[in-house]
């Protein structure tokens, strides 16, 4: 269909305040979390215990996510704990605000 496009989403997943970190990209950032958290996904998530959504963005095109994504996986551990700790210092899970 021509003139649409698919939003997207880039978020982190955690398994507790500064633990694990899993990066990923979605069209459907609720389902996905929910994925993860109910460890429906096998892989690393579900190996690791990353069941709190602790940051994401937004994007109008899923592509742009995409980028955003492969740009994010190359940054430093501790580049990705400072943004998230500018958005959410508590480190909530931010589920509830998606679902």
């Amino acid at each position: 269909m021509e003139g649409t496009t698919k939003t997207g989403f880039v978020y982190l997943m955690a398994s507790r305040r500064n633990g694990t970190l899993y990066l990923g990209v979605t069209s459907n950032l609720a389902a996905r979390a929910y994925q993860h958290r109910s460890g429906l996904i096998a892989g690393f998530t579900k190996e690791h215990g990353c069941n709190f959504l602790v940051w994401y963005e937004h994007y109008d095109d899923l592509q742009e996510a995409r980028r955003r994504e492969l740009q994010m996986k190359k940054w430093k551990r501790g580049w990705k704990i400072e943004l998230i700790e500018k958005s959410n210092p508590q480190w909530l899970d931010l589920f509830d605000r998606v679902f």
